[in-house]
């Protein structure tokens, strides 16, 4: 995978913060905190965007049902 550098500007509370995590160990270096907030940050998105579309097609699905619980518990209970 390629890498690209970056110059970024962090306030002094953010910068201590990073220093505070890679101090206890959660990381080697900055760069390795920034990728995993990213990385974090791009997952929170994508589950954000499943239940979106999930809500979406509920939506489009038509008017609601009044829920069975009886017969749900059933159909789990079937597999």
């Amino acid at each position: 995978m390629a890498t690209v550098r970056k110059t970024i500007t962090l306030t002094d509370t953010q910068d201590s913060w990073i220093k505070r995590q890679i101090d206890v160990g959660r990381y080697t270096n900055d760069s390795e905190c920034l990728r995993d907030l990213i990385r974090r940050e791009q997952e929170h998105e994508d589950d954000l965007q499943a239940i979106r579309d999930a809500l979406i097609e509920g939506e489009r699905s038509g008017p609601p049902e009044p829920f069975d619980r009886e017969a749900f518990k059933h159909s789990m209970r079937r597999g």
